[in-house]
């Protein structure tokens, strides 16, 4: 596909593809039929519509997906919408295992990408729950003791960094595991960034 609505970037991302490639072709066929426009972020295809996001392509091992970025706010009549974890509030996938599953859903998915649309252009917005509390790692606690400094510079991080760390260090089983993660990111927490910056 080459028309002056695709972009470059993508171009690149779908010819390295080697998993996914032919369904992530059929998903970028159907977004730029509803007339959003291409941009590459994240590492991945991602269409917006006056520069605020819509919907993303993305694969993974088992499926490739859909992510609409305020999909929580969709009406989801079909009932194909998944939060990807726990932890999402505000995006939701519609995932695939081959392309025929995308050739059968494509007036669904142009539907739901429209309202998507629309949702950006009422200008309705996700309510974050901004007051989940922090599960702070008995390992991070005790690098907090033993670094004071550490302390005031992981409060000093947007809750979104901070809850990524804990995220991150809270989901290794095994103690020593987390002591490994929490010991490999404290220079990066002392210099104000964020788990992947």
């Amino acid at each position: 596909m080459t028309n002056s609505r695709t972009n470059p970037k993508v171009d690149e991302f779908l010819s390295k593809a080697k998993k996914w490639k032919e369904e992530f072709e059929k998903l970028r066929t159907i977004i730029l039929d509803c007339e959003l426009t291409e941009d590459f972020k994240w590492m991945h295809p991602c269409y917006t519509y006056h520069n605020k996001n819509i919907v993303l392509i993305h694969g993974f091992k088992e499926y490739c997906a859909l992510l609409f970025h305020k999909g929580v706010l969709l009406q989801d009549t079909d009932g194909i919408l998944i939060q990807q974890t726990e932890n999402v509030q505000a995006a939701r996938q519609i995932r695939f295992t081959n392309v025929q599953e995308i050739n059968e859903l494509e007036n669904i998915l142009k539907a739901y990408i429209h309202e998507a649309i629309e949702v950006e252009k009422a200008g309705l917005k996700v309510d974050v729950n901004k007051n989940i509390e922090l599960n702070i790692p008995e390992e991070l606690q005790n690098k907090f003791d033993e670094i004071p400094a550490l302390k005031i510079a992981f409060e000093a991080l947007t809750p979104g960094r901070q809850r990524a760390y804990t995220l991150y260090f809270s989901q290794a089983k095994q103690s020593k595991t987390r002591e490994s993660r929490v010991e490999k990111y404290v220079q990066k927490i002392l210099d104000g960034k964020g788990l992947k910056d």
